[in-house]
């Protein structure tokens, strides 16, 4: 393991109020990419917004400054979805989708709100079901945001798109929860925590236990109440067959929740582990 590394994410985060979200999101690509220079990403996002913001005056209304930062964005920087591999890790990780302006909802979303950031715009992440939205607060009222687009969304055009998700939980007739429960703002913590799931996800689809480990470590750095993220920690290094760090995280795991639906699934892995490691 790069203690380095994962000391230095645990710095980032280990405060809610004042956890800085663009780097932190940039040190995520740490575990893939171990010798990546965040500062020199920071400093690549530091240039774009110094350029917008010589288009900024006093004068321009927050309106007119959101309009600036999409025309900068999308039109003349090219930013968008990677409609030919949308499904990459690569599109997670920001040095990446800086050089080849290609991502998903969450790490466009990202690069957004920074650059939103320098130029006195408030702009905010929702984690809206299976598509990350951005919102901005206007006089005028709120505003929904596509990361992927730019496109501001109608409520109608949002319930559309949570119905399937709606459906699928079964949250219908009296279970039913409105459009605005979906819309609040989240915090920096809970924004990451998304970002490292797709990430989590992605991996375990594709079996890669080296690289899932260094994001799932991550996750349980960043939420250290989160026993499921222990457990599922345990579970990649038994994958890995790293047997004793795998036995420590599912005894754990059982020791916090031993009701749990799957702990007699977990105590099964428990006594298969115990026996190989009488082997080693």
């Amino acid at each position: 393991m790069p203690t380095q590394q994962l000391d230095y994410f645990t710095s980032l985060v280990a405060e809610d109020e004042h956890l800085p979200l663009t780097e932190a999101a940039i040190a995520v690509a740490q575990h893939a990419y171990p010798d990546l220079d965040v500062q020199g990403v920071l400093d690549h996002l530091d240039q774009l917004g110094n350029k917008l913001k010589s288009r900024i005056t006093p004068d321009t209304s927050p309106v007119q400054r959101l309009q600036i930062l999409k025309h900068f964005f999308y039109i003349e920087l090219g930013f968008g979805p990677n409609p030919n591999d949308f499904y990459a890790p690569e599109n997670s990780y920001l040095h990446y989708v800086l050089e080849n302006r290609r991502g998903i909802p969450i790490s466009l979303a990202i690069l957004m709100m920074e650059l939103g950031n320098q130029i006195g715009l408030k702009i905010r992440g929702v984690s809206f079901p299976n598509h990350f939205m951005m919102r901005i607060s206007l006089q005028q009222g709120e505003v929904i945001m596509d990361p992927l687009t730019g496109e501001s969304l109608s409520k109608s055009q949002l319930q559309e798109m949570l119905d399937p998700y709606l459906d699928a939980k079964g949250y219908r007739g009296e279970l039913s929860l409105p459009l605005n429960v979906f819309l609040r703002a989240s915090s920096s913590r809970e924004i990451l925590s998304r970002f490292l799931r797709n990430l989590k996800m992605i991996y375990s689809e594709h079996d890669r236990w080296e690289r899932l480990l260094g994001v799932q470590e991550r996750l349980v750095i960043l939420l250290p109440d989160s026993i499921e993220e222990i457990r599922d920690r345990g579970l990649i290094f038994a994958q890995l067959e790293y047997l004793r760090p795998a036995l420590a995280d599912m005894h754990r795991y059982l020791s916090e929740s031993p009701e749990a639906e799957d702990a007699g699934d977990i105590r099964e892995h428990i006594a298969t582990l115990e026996s190989q490691a009488k082997f080693h």
